[in-house]
């Protein structure tokens, strides 16, 4: 048996899943006798001289906190040295250059990138900095917008813990006869949002893959048989001529159409919560992949579920699967995205529901 030694990162915001697919990742290294260690502080720590590690061999440690959500190897501060940082700085090619040594220090044959559609996109096209050992991604995101995979590490749990969420809000809600709307993460996609509302039956959810209207949605309200209830609005909505917190806007509006109505902004308790088993059963299939990919000398591609099968594809044909979107953060760089489809089976089934989803799908 080829020894090996294979290093794991994991990139920008967390979610659950991440440490049970360390675990996964680790306990896969282990019985191959492979060595395994984490990088600690995504980029951050990989940038640092020398480059922060732990040594993950301990099944003991990590079976404790395999369900528990964020990431044993932490994803750097508000203040890391990041593409991001670098980019402000205008030392990018210098950054690129220290990672792509620090990787080679370490004297590792893989790593495996746990990361956002961010994180891969900037994988694929710096994809020199890892030319000197094997790259495997796996993708993890509570907001489902990556390309090419059906799921994505910690969107189940986080579509659990905001359903938790807006299950006690109307509890609260039939008591005081009045409306929560509340506002979900997702970043530009929808996902998050359609899902957690088709699970508590939400009277209305509001997603920026869909155009809405304002006046439609209180006539909606007001034609409903309660006088309670939730609207779930995800964070990207906008609406022509208004300013502020999409739920804030929402809200304005109901409120001048004698609606009774608070908001509530849920935040990072998505991020949160036990790991759930159907992203513990997607951490362990991506897991048993990646190795699989590195024992085949496989390089910069990415795990993913496709119609119930786990395989890899290329970062390359990731990339030119998504929408191309201006990275907010680094000039010239765009990131590839996933949205809602006009055709997702949950907006008819949201529909059919008698959920107000809006008058038009974009």
């Amino acid at each position: 048996m080829v020894t090996k030694k294979i290093g794991i990162m994991t990139t920008g915001g967390d979610c659950s899943g991440l440490n049970t697919v360390i675990q996964r990742i680790t306990d896969g290294c282990i019985r191959r006798k492979w060595q395994i260690i984490g990088i600690q502080d995504g980029t951050d720590g990989l940038y640092s001289s020398p480059a922060k590690t732990i040594d993950l061999s301990d099944m003991n440690f990590l079976f404790a906190n395999s369900y528990s959500s964020g990431s044993i190897l932490a994803n750097g501060n508000e203040n890391a040295t990041n593409f991001e940082s670098a980019a402000r700085a205008g030392k990018l090619n210098a950054f690129n250059k220290r990672l792509q040594k620090s990787l080679k220090d370490l004297g590792l044959d893989a790593l495996i990138l746990i990361g956002g559609n961010g994180s891969l996109s900037l994988a694929h096209l710096y994809k020199e900095i890892y030319s000197d050992l094997q790259l495997v991604c796996i993708p993890k995101t509570m907001d489902l917008d990556i390309p090419l995979t059906d799921k994505t590490i910690g969107f189940d749990t986080a579509v659990q813990q905001l359903s938790y969420y807006a299950e006690q809000l109307l509890l609260i809600a039939r008591s005081h006869h009045r409306w929560f709307v509340i506002q979900t993460m997702g970043r530009a996609c929808g996902s998050l949002a359609l899902n957690a509302g088709v699970a508590v039956g939400a009277d209305a959810i509001l997603i920026p893959e869909v155009k809405f209207d304002v006046d439609n949605l209180v006539k909606h309200i007001k034609k409903s048989n309660r006088d309670y209830g939730i609207i779930m609005v995800s964070e990207a909505i906008s609406i022509r001529g208004h300013s502020g917190k999409p739920a804030d806007m929402i809200s304005r509006a109901l409120t001048k159409a004698n609606i009774p109505n608070r908001t509530a902004f849920p935040e990072h308790i998505q991020r949160a919560g036990n790991t759930v088993a159907s992203d513990r059963i997607l951490a362990s299939g991506f897991a048993d992949t990646a190795l699989k990919a590195i024992e085949n000398n496989e390089t910069n591609v990415m795990t993913v579920l496709q119609n119930g099968e786990y395989k890899t594809v290329s970062l390359s044909d990731f990339f030119d699967a998504g929408r191309k979107v201006k990275d907010p953060h680094i000039v010239g760089v765009m990131t590839s995205n996933r949205y809602v489809e006009p055709d997702d089976v949950l907006l008819q089934i949201a529909t059919d529901m008698g959920i107000y989803i809006g008058e038009k799908r974009k």
